[in-house]
């Protein structure tokens, strides 16, 4: 229960091995130092405690980018991805939610990132928070805000500018969330975006292997179009995309991919939409989500006092309610709604077999 303790100092085992040879630890000063001299031109260098819009003393051990992607991961906003939807509804065991799929978009962020040589702690922490912004049940928690924000709502900037505004994140971490949709202005930084890369990347890849896992269709209907430049697979699939990326900067100088391998994702995102997303079922689950997202919004619109005392108010009630519910989990949302609102659970997207 205390470890062993011999020569002043505590091990976690017996007969350790973890011995290493001389040397110096590697602090905040050496690690600047070393991307000054091991990066790449155009990669984002960290300096300092980083550009904040409060400023703040440096850390001893962390560079200022390394210090934003632990406070995400700290964060409120980025454990309650864990209850949010990525594609479906009351995901099974093995189903993805907004937390692997951060994770996963992480994975395939770092790996390019490495792979060009530039900031890898700058892109992971972009990846892991660029979907803080999104509300419960999915996509379609974008459509039932829309009619309440001016300008409509965007979970990229709202991540930025609402869901991680407490945390100060860096000018460029922030610029790589609130940028990373592809309909966005491009962002600032090289690692912003291949940020924009990897969710891409990712969610083709995953959402497939979701759809197949799921009986929704099989590996046999991929497209030639996708199977032939790029695999079947999901293993199959990030490697070939990660690679193209990693290839394109390589002879480009810019982040991008070859032609045919950009075509073969297009295609990809194209099955998809046409086999899960806009298929009668996923349309049917969309409804339901922004009905009962919608009803809780004009609930605490009209009832501010319902409003948990933790609830910071704005000038404005409605975006006070958009901004509580867009940061459920969908299983509290929908509790609420039978709770508070007298719903019957007939009227909540249905699980699996409802």
């Amino acid at each position: 229960m205390h470890g062993h303790a011999a020569e002043g100092l505590v091990r976690a085992h017996a007969g350790s091995h973890g011995h290493v040879g001389p040397g110096r630890t590697v602090d905040r000063l050496t690690r600047e130092a070393y991307e000054r001299e091991s990066l790449r031109s155009g990669a984002t260098l960290a300096a300092g405690a980083g550009d904040r819009v409060r400023p703040e003393e440096p850390d001893a051990e962390r560079t200022c980018f390394e210090r934003d992607r632990d406070r995400i991961v700290h964060s409120t906003a980025f454990r309650r991805l864990a209850g949010k939807t990525q594609v479906v509804v009351h995901p099974t065991d093995h189903q993805r939610t907004r937390l692997t799929h951060a994770l996963e978009v992480a994975q395939v962020a770092t790996s390019i990132a490495r792979g060009v040589g530039v900031n890898v702690a700058l892109a992971e922490a972009i990846a892991l928070g660029h979907d803080c912004g999104h509300g419960p049940g999915g996509h379609a928690s974008e459509d039932a805000f829309d009619a309440y924000v001016p300008g409509g709502f965007d979970h990229g900037p709202w991540g930025a500018d609402v869901s991680l505004l407490d945390l100060n994140l860096c000018a460029q971490t922030l610029d790589g969330i609130r940028n990373h949709s592809w309909s966005r202005p491009a962002p600032s930084t090289v690692e912003g975006e291949i940020v924009s890369w990897a969710d891409r990347i990712a969610y083709c890849a995953h959402d497939l292997e979701d759809a197949v896992h799921a009986g929704i269709l099989g590996t046999d209907e991929i497209p030639d179009a996708v199977a032939d430049v790029a695999g079947r697979s999901r293993r199959e699939q990030l490697g070939h995309f990660v690679r193209a990326v990693v290839a394109g900067v390589a002879e480009h100088g810019e982040v991008g991919m070859a032609a045919d391998s950009a075509a073969a994702l297009a295609s990809l995102r194209a099955f998809n939409y046409e086999r899960i997303y806009v298929r009668p079922e996923s349309l049917a689950q969309s409804r339901a989500v922004v009905e009962v997202l919608q009803a809780l919004v004009e609930h605490f619109t009209a009832h501010p006092g319902a409003l948990p005392g933790t609830v910071v108010p704005t000038d404005d009630p409605v975006l006070t309610a958009v901004t509580y519910v867009a940061g459920m989990t969908d299983r509290f949302a929908f509790d609420l709604a039978v709770r508070d609102l007298g719903w019957a659970s007939e009227r909540l997207p249905l699980r699996p077999g409802g």
